[in-house]
């Protein structure tokens, strides 16, 4: 049955909408507030005096501080790390601690570790020997952490329980809020061949030589975040979800072989000791060279270090300040090379370590890439506050820690490599150096959320790209996810879920969101608004521990826009944008009254005549439309009223000024997709000539499914294009030009008939 008549009644309130008379069935059910604009009060926490409204730091913010002392020494003979910590603890917190919680990463591959339980899976694709053994003939490799004592400041042995990848440290008495304690830890491990189980560090061995390459991070017991938000941020590591870790001071002292070369996160304290007179001398040349980098340990050099195995030692000292952890890189078989960046004020070292097989491409670009990140990241959110930051070949290897970060990319044997071997090292450095400012300062809970600082990284890491080489073809492009966020709504997940729980994580927690930020800065923002806020969150929040509310929140309070939709849409739901053209209605001008005009005054209660001269749109498909009104050409000419009020009202140059608009259209827009997204349209004119126009995402509010918008122009439209750019990652283009592009095919069919 057709109810039409309580939307006609406020149809006819409002003239400009009276035309929609649509058949609708009558929903009597009750239900929530379903609008995609409604806020996200729900999802979002409570704002309090830790994190404000406004998505900056409360008066009440605190975070906790520990400092650590180290001496480590690397067994490059048996592949193990020995190690020695003290570790102060600063409870700035209000509460009282009765124990702390340590992470314990390396036992994600200790012979008892419940990783490989967790993951469901067949056979792999293909096993080297070594893995195979592991895997199928019972001899697993022995890692994780094997913790010889833990004791307090006075050398008493304290009491702790280790489940997993955590260490529970009980205090012999409650941690007072504003006190600080001390205590020490002895360890060592297995160093893991990462080219065999994929380790975020480890090693790799080179048997024509014999040498091994040392990338070492997670090496050390380090402490778990405790906050206002979750308490102790103690979720176990089951490999893929990375680390939250608090602020501190390291001292740190490292023993290796002699013929070793090391660097590490901070500042390399007795670097003079460590180098020889030649190679301190071409570093006190690199630290006034800004064009391009200089060799400090050159390649014929390492060639012939690599024959020899010193059986001595030697200690590198570093000193790092406000860092959240700490790695390190040593091997005899690294070439090095340094230039200096000016950063703001001050000069910072760009630096790379690599052994002679990731020659030339190395050389070529490492370091160069390494410089070009520090500037654009500088100058899209805050200046690099290190001294340094470094890249470190490593094979199959993609990861950050603060100053140092190993990243793939290694030629052929003979020195020649493909385009995409090049660019996947210059995307895989630009990354991770990128990674100082998300998360290694601005501090987000990685285990929990990994999109706040892969997503917004591999945002910012598209404009460093860009810069380095126009056109690069980066992932984060928004017509480059239309394909994931398209595929099977079983295998999705949110953008907002705990990062063990992601369905393919690489287009989950880098490209779509990398993505959504790019849409705000080109569709919704603009680069304005846009830059504005993303730097203010980077600098509300550097040194500290945001939450995801607070990067939505500040991306609001600095750009004045209301921001829900997409928030909910693109992070909360799986939902995919697809917007279309479903229909082109052409318009003429009329003096005539119309069947709708007839209708709304018989609903008044008035006659025509009542209303006065007045003018109408009619559609030239409808029952209104007569053969007489398309001979109306020219409005301002042709229709008298009309002509009449701009004589009386305006003068002959104002009127000369006047748009004479002879062609009026009604676009029907359709939105299959769930996601709302501002309309990017490009008209095309019979001229040639091309015009854009951009309806805000609002324009869905309040009908989700199709809105008509009335276009005016001096020009014939030949040609309507829907997100002309693909800015806006609409999964189907199908339904993004009138008219439709079968249509065109068949028409073109047709011509090409005709011709033959």
């Amino acid at each position: 049955m057709k109810k039409i008549y309580s939307l006609l009644l406020i149809t006819l309130i409002s003239f400009s909408t009276y035309a929609q008379e649509e058949k609708t069935e009558k929903n009597d059910k009750a239900h929530y507030n379903t609008n995609k604009f409604k806020q996200l009060k729900e999802e979002f926490n409570t704002p309090n005096t830790y994190h404000t409204a406004s998505g900056a730091p409360g008066k009440d913010y605190f975070q906790q501080k520990v400092d650590y002392k180290m001496n480590i020494i690397l067994d490059d003979k048996n592949q193990k790390i020995f190690g020695e910590e003290t570790i102060t603890y600063h409870n700035n917190s209000t509460d009282v601690l009765e124990y702390l919680w340590v992470q314990l990463d390396q036992n994600v591959r200790a012979t008892d570790s419940k990783t490989p339980d967790i993951n469901a899976g067949g056979p792999g694709v293909m096993y080297k020997p070594l893995k195979f053994t592991q895997k199928f003939l019972g001899k697993g490799f022995d890692g994780g952490f094997k913790i010889q004592h833990v004791k307090d400041k006075k050398g008493n042995t304290m009491s702790y329980v280790i489940n997993q990848t955590m260490m529970r440290l009980d205090l012999p008495k409650p941690l007072k809020a504003g006190k600080s304690t001390v205590f020490s830890i002895k360890w060592w491990y297995n160093i893991p061949e990462h080219t065999i189980d994929r380790a975020r560090s480890g090693y790799e061995h080179f048997e024509k030589d014999g040498n091994n390459n040392y990338i070492i991070a997670q090496f050390f017991p380090r402490l778990a975040v405790y906050n206002n938000v979750e308490g102790w941020q103690n979720l176990q590591f089951w490999g893929r979800g990375e680390f939250a870790l608090e602020f501190g001071t390291y001292d740190v002292k490292i023993t290796t072989p002699a013929d070793h070369i090391l660097d590490a996160t901070g500042k390399l304290l007795n670097r003079k000791e460590m180098l020889t007179k030649t190679e301190y001398k071409r570093f006190k040349k690199a630290m006034t060279s800004y064009d391009k980098p200089v060799i400090i340990v050159t390649q014929d050099e390492v060639i012939e270090k690599e024959k020899v195995f010193s059986d001595k030692t030697k200690t590198w000292s570093f000193h790092a300040e406000n860092v959240r952890d700490f790695a390190f890189a040593s091997s005899r078989k690294y070439i090095m090379d340094i230039m200096a960046v000016k950063i703001g004020n001050k000069t910072v070292i760009a630096e790379s370590m690599y052994p002679k097989e990731g020659n030339p491409l190395w050389e070529e670009h490492s370091t160069r890439v390494v410089a070009n990140t520090l500037e654009s990241y500088s100058k899209q959110l805050f200046d690099y506050p290190y001294h340094k930051a470094i890249s470190v070949h490593g094979k199959q290897q993609g990861m950050e820690y603060p100053m140092i970060c190993w990243n793939y990319g290694r030629p052929r044997e003979d020195g020649t490599y493909s385009e995409r071997t090049k660019n996947g090292m210059i995307g895989v450095i630009t990354h991770e150096v990128g990674h100082n400012w998300f998360p290694m300062i601005v501090n987000s809970d990685e285990r929990q959320w990994s999109w706040m600082d892969e997503g917004l990284n591999s945002y910012t890491e598209i404009m460093a790209e860009q810069t380095y080489q126009e056109g690069f073809p980066s992932r984060g492009f928004p017509k480059n996810v239309t394909g994931y966020m398209s595929g099977d709504q079983d295998k999705l997940s949110p953008i907002m879920s705990q990062s063990n729980n992601i369905y393919s994580f690489g287009m989950n927690a880098y490209a779509k969101p990398a993505a959504g930020l790019y849409m705000l800065r080109e569709v919704v923002l603009g680069h304005e608004l846009f830059d504005k806020a993303f730097s203010t969150y980077a600098k509300r929040w550097k040194f500290k521990h945001p939450t995801p509310e607070d990067f939505f929140r500040t991306m609001e309070d600095a750009t004045a826009r209301d921001l829900d939709w997409f928030w909910r849409g693109w992070f909360y739901t799986t939902g995919n944008v697809d917007i279309g053209i479903k229909g082109v209605n052409k318009y003429v001008v009329t003096t005539k009254p119309t069947a709708r005009v007839k209708k709304m005054a018989e609903a008044y209660g008035m006659k025509v005549e009542d209303f006065g001269p007045a003018m109408f749109l009619v559609n030239t498909d409808s029952d209104d439309y007569t053969s007489d009104m398309e001979n109306v050409k020219n409005p301002m000419e042709d229709i008298k009223i009309l002509k009449d009020y701009l004589n009386e009202n305006y003068s002959a140059s104002e009127r000369e000024s006047l748009k004479n608009t002879k062609y009026f259209y009604e676009i029907v827009f359709e939105k299959p997709g769930d996601i709302p997204m501002p309309i990017v349209v490009e008209y095309v004119y019979a001229d040639g000539t091309k015009e854009r126009k951009q309806y805000p995402a609002q324009i869905w509010r309040k009908n989700d499914a199709e809105v008509k918008k009335l276009f005016a122009t001096d020009k014939e439209i030949t040609k309507i294009n829907i997100d002309p750019d693909m800015l806006t990652a609409d999964v189907n283009t199908e339904n993004n030009s009138w008219p439709k592009k079968v249509e065109e095919t068949k028409l073109e069919q047709f011509k090409n008939k005709i011709k033959g």
